[in-house]
């Protein structure tokens, strides 16, 4: 069996700060404290001087996603690869279905081609439209797949967006399984109806699309969601919050007791919509996200609630798109497949511009790269800790370890990099996926299909409690629901 001994670190998890070794063994940790011996054979990490932190969770990837008659350049193996590489030892990616397609069978789908995957990972499900086939597939995915969490997209029309009517139903039946809505918040239709305006003035290009989507269509998107889940008694998770105005209206609920969570890209904190107005077209096609990138003072926004915790999670909605398939929107922005990559940098990011800048604390680096997301989709403390009896996704992290990043340098092959020429301190030089050494000293040793697909139980015991008190104040009981409080 297995055993590594992390020697001389301080561990850092979300509440706390040690010195102490860290024994691992058959990819599970047995022991945290000082002095610890090393089992005959075991290989031993010296972690003097550094930190050992609970490996990342990006709760919001997506590897392999075909897309107008196309597929994103990272796979499961590729992607959970660069992954690893910068400290990421787990993604929740995303199974969206076809309009009309089964969600068990594009479920099917998914899990097959993320069978190569080097780390573990597990899935969110989308919901694109709505029948009882569908009410169906969403109780089997919960009660026989491990699946706690369902997609709505509020954008995206006549393709795979959710109207109010699937948003209401999808939302009543996740709160029945014990499952947490979670949405894209966009006014679809504003979105394309603006995007037909501005093709009619002539602009065609990258710098459209921001136009196209300013923050009030976000913030629209985020309030309405937030009141429906207010109404139905159900919390919700707001992935990608980009701008001011959604943080606000975050807070709003928040401050009445609302159960609402909130997620910030890396891109969103270190990067702004000046991308856009590149004389390069390919270098501005590039950075084509939604939301898309705002002005910078939505950064300090951004910040100050991941600070104040009134934001939770880290993600990089990684969606890596190369050069040659952004190009098929050469003469109309709307065309320009959405998505970027990040998930290789997400945590050098985030430690030079948070930790390095006094924004946050190690700790609270940990609680929103790692911790947060494995509380909020119930996979604490088997993920997202430093403790006996968790999963040894480990991260020996070097804070003063510098380096430029570059597309040259990544293992990501998307070909391009959002991040390209910023300097950053503060890298991982050991991962850890499961106990075995994924990356030591620039090396990646990752193995394909040596990841694992992570069951994801529902919160049904805290849901059934709150069901039953809603029951009792219907029919304007507002319930707030979670299986822990972040």
């Amino acid at each position: 069996m297995t055993s590594v001994l992390i020697r001389g670190g301080t561990v850092i998890n979300a509440d706390n700060s040690i010195q102490a070794d860290v024994l691992t063994e058959g990819g599970t940790i047995r022991a945290v404290g000082p002095d610890l011996q090393a089992p005959a054979g075991a290989t031993i990490v010296d972690a003097g001087g550094a930190f050992v932190m609970p490996g990342g969770i990006d709760p919001h990837t997506h590897m392999e996603l075909p897309f107008m008659g196309t597929v994103t350049k990272d796979d499961f193996y590729t992607g959970t690869s660069a992954g690893v590489s910068g400290g990421t030892t787990m993604i929740i990616d995303f199974v969206i279905p076809d309009p009309k397609q089964p969600l068990m069978e594009a479920f099917n789908n998914w899990r097959g081609w993320a069978e190569k995957s080097a780390a573990d990972y597990s899935f969110h499900v989308a919901v694109t439209w709505w029948d009882q086939s569908v009410h169906d597939d969403m109780g089997k995915l919960v009660r026989d797949h491990g699946v706690n969490s369902f997609k709505h997209f509020m954008a995206y029309k006549n393709a795979i967006m959710a109207d109010d009517e699937v948003l209401v139903n999808s939302f009543t039946r996740a709160l029945e399984l014990g499952a947490l809505p979670t949405v894209h918040a966009e006014n679809g239709e504003l979105v394309f109806q603006m995007q037909q305006r501005l093709v009619a003035q002539g602009i065609t290009g990258p710098e459209g699309h921001p136009l196209s989507r300013p923050p009030a269509v976000e913030a629209e998107a985020a309030e309405r969601a937030i009141r429906i889940a207010e109404v139905l008694g159900v919390p919700l998770y707001i992935v990608h919050v980009s701008c001011e105005d959604s943080v606000n209206a975050i807070i709003r609920a928040r401050s009445h007791g609302q159960r609402v969570y909130g997620e910030a890209l890396a891109g969103h904190l270190t990067v702004d919509e000046s991308v856009y107005l590149k004389e390069n077209w390919d270098v501005a096609a590039a950075h084509v996200m939604s939301p898309p990138f705002r002005a910078k003072h939505h950064q300090d926004a951004l910040w100050g609630a991941l600070a104040a915790g009134h934001l939770h999670t880290t993600a990089t909605d990684h969606c890596a798109f190369c050069g040659e398939q952004k190009a098929m929107g050469r003469d109309n922005f709307a065309k320009i497949p959405n998505g970027c990559a990040g998930v290789e940098d997400r945590m050098s990011v985030l430690w030079s511009a948070g930790v390095n800048t006094g924004r946050l604390t190690p700790n609270e680096f940990v609680k929103v790269t790692s911790t947060n997301a494995a509380q909020i989709f119930n996979l604490y403390p088997r993920k997202g800790a430093v403790q006996a009896g968790s999963d040894a996704d480990l991260v020996v992290w070097d804070p003063s370890a510098t380096k430029t990043i570059t597309t040259a340098g990544s293992i990501s092959k998307v070909g391009y990099n959002i991040f390209e020429g910023r300097q950053v301190t503060g890298l991982p030089v050991v991962t850890l996926s499961r106990g075995k050494i994924v990356w030591m000293n620039g090396e990646l040793r990752t193995e394909r299909g040596a990841g694992r697909y992570v069951n994801r139980p529902p919160f049904a015991t805290m849901f059934d409690a709150v069901k039953r008190q809603a029951s009792l104040h219907a029919p304007h009981a507002v319930a707030r629901p979670m299986a822990r409080s972040v």
